[in-house]
């Protein structure tokens, strides 16, 4: 007997979806969106609707587009789903910006609930000056880079949706257009993206001050050549 599993995160412009079926005792679920504030209680919800006689639960997490810190909690309901019913769990096939966010976690990015090997001993030291050691001192300081883009993208998340909801009423458009759309007036205005998403949200109600010049002649570019 097949059956299906969905629930949304509704308010979002990637809402988070989860489709699936189960068989065999085996349930294949397959998040679609986004793992970000309230996602955890979507896969609660779709979990506590699984048959009982369910003996393995499977995620296909191809299709999740962002996560930010609220995916871990959503792997740590996963994971407590199959410590209760003692069952095996899996989230596998991550791509893009997710499977990014594993790695800075430390966590497996093919299965991040199963276990990441420990070393046997110790690492090998190496020179100060040795060309592996400034390397690895040149990896570190871009990945420290990488993590801090990643903390401010997180932190600026909801303004920058909210701006986008704003571009896809006013011109129409889908979001991915809008996103375009931000960009492109990031770009030609040289201003971040973050801080033209703030101005445009503000600017959004109706006593709200209008954006800089600057910025509205870029949006007004950003949207002739985005549109059209």
């Amino acid at each position: 007997m097949i059956s299906a599993a969905h629930a949304s995160l509704t308010g979002r412009l990637n809402a988070l979806v989860i489709d699936g079926r189960t068989e065999a005792g085996r349930a294949e679920l397959r998040p679609r969106g986004e793992l970000v504030h309230g996602c955890a209680k979507v896969l609660d919800e779709t979990l506590r609707a699984l048959p009982d006689g369910v003996r393995r639960v499977e995620l296909d997490m191809g299709a999740v587009v962002f996560m930010d810190t609220a995916g871990l909690e959503f792997l740590e309901v996963l994971d407590s789903y199959g410590h209760r019913r003692r069952i095996p769990v899996a989230a596998t096939r991550w791509t893009g910006q997710p499977r990014r966010i594993l790695e800075l976690a430390g966590l497996d990015t093919d299965d991040p609930l199963r276990a990441a090997p420990r070393p046997t001993g110790p690492e090998p030291a190496l020179p100060a000056s040795s060309a592996v050691a400034l390397e690895r001192a040149e990896q570190l300081g871009l990945l420290r880079a990488e993590v801090e883009q990643l903390r401010q993208a997180i932190a600026s998340r909801p303004v920058i949706d909210q701006a986008r909801g704003i571009l896809m009423a006013a011109h129409s458009c889908t979001s991915e257009e809008a996103w375009a759309i931000l960009r492109t007036t990031s770009q030609l205005s040289n201003v971040k993206l973050r801080t033209i998403a703030a101005a445009l949200t503000a600017g959004a109600g109706s006593d709200g001050p209008p954006p800089p010049e600057e910025v509205r002649t870029a949006l007004r570019t950003a949207v002739r050549v985005c549109l059209n």
